[in-house]
């Protein structure tokens, strides 16, 4: 039997250890927010923050299908991006808290966390104000020959921004390597998707004759396959894609969504969170294919929900930024 190193591991082993980081960065995405929303609830965090429960599975999919300098853009719900893309929990809770060890020194906030050493040219409060950006990282790269990607992440709701079906022409007509990720999560703040929402979601990558395809995104196996080949395809030169991931928001809008009877059931939460549970369903599968068992899942939850709430407390005991930075990198 020979013993693999890590210059020489078997395909098996590889892909073992690639679900397994998978999984990992699943649970983190679910108790990092969990721990965002014990700070709120605690009274620990100025302001509101939007939570990615539920949707872990299309940002670890897709961000699994990138190298680390490939290029992401986010929106107001996006811890899941930043922490699938590699961000740092403990600078990512400083930034929440207004700390000056987070990543935007504490003037960000929830909505504005940034890290360009992973790629993460930011998260935008601006409901499809980051496709501009994105689009101009893949006409960079495009340009210079580095063969990065570009990937815009945007919610249902910004299929009613122009600026969207703006950068998507341009991004068509010069084949740029760039991938239009929309997290259909079923409803615009409060209310569903179908009643802002006119004609076939697909049909508006296709006008512009951009590779358009949709992924049940409660399945990370599915979406990093597709994201896996729509990458790939872009890096080679062969243009942009659409690609819509049917997932959906376990909580409310932001975190102070509390009762959210008056415009989805609660009967409709359970259901999604008992049969379609991302993290749920792909621990059973690791189970079932023999890649882990609940003693080694188990540990990985521990030791994640230990690595948060040190995070926690990092922030929480962080400085302030000082009173003489008031004017320092803010832009306008």
């Amino acid at each position: 039997m020979t013993i693999a190193t890590d210059q020489s591991k078997t395909k098996a082993e590889v892909k073992t250890e690639q679900w397994m980081r998978m999984y990992r960065r699943m649970v983190m995405i679910r108790e990092f927010e969990q721990q965002v929303n014990e700070l709120y609830t605690r009274a620990l965090m100025p302001g509101l923050a939007h939570l990615y429960i539920g949707e872990e599975a299309v940002a670890v999919g897709i961000c699994e299908a990138l190298r680390r300098d490939d290029y992401i853009t986010s929106t107001h719900r996006g811890h899941g991006h930043c922490v699938a893309k590699g961000a740092s929990p403990d600078r990512m809770f400083a930034e929440l808290l207004g700390k000056e060890a987070g990543y935007c020194r504490g003037k960000g906030g929830s909505m504005h966390i940034a890290d360009p050493a992973t790629g993460n040219l930011g998260a935008n409060a601006i409901v499809g104000g980051s496709a501009g950006i994105a689009t101009g990282a893949a006409l960079s790269s495009k340009r210079l020959g580095t063969g990065k990607v570009a990937v815009c992440f945007f919610g249902e709701g910004a299929l009613g921004q122009g600026v969207l079906y703006e950068v998507m022409n341009l991004a068509a007509l010069w084949r740029l390597p760039v991938i239009y990720v929309c997290e259909n999560n079923l409803y615009t703040e409060y209310t569903h998707y179908s009643e802002t929402t006119a004609g076939d979601i697909l049909a508006r990558g296709t006008a512009f004759g951009v590779q358009a395809e949709s992924v049940d995104g409660q399945d990370v196996r599915a979406v990093y396959a597709t994201a896996h080949r729509l990458v790939e395809r872009a890096r080679k030169g062969e243009g942009p894609a659409f690609l819509v991931c049917e997932t959906y928001r376990y909580t409310g809008h932001h975190v102070g969504d509390i009762n959210r009877e008056y415009y989805r059931s609660k009967q409709e939460e359970q259901e999604w969170k008992t049969k379609r549970d991302p993290i749920k369903n792909f621990s059973q599968w690791l189970v079932e294919q023999k890649f882990s068992d609940q003693g080694k899942l188990k540990q990985i939850q521990e030791e994640v929900r230990a690595e948060m709430k040190a995070a926690v407390e990092f922030a929480i005991a962080a400085p302030y930024p000082a009173v003489d930075q008031v004017d320092q990198d803010v832009y306008a």
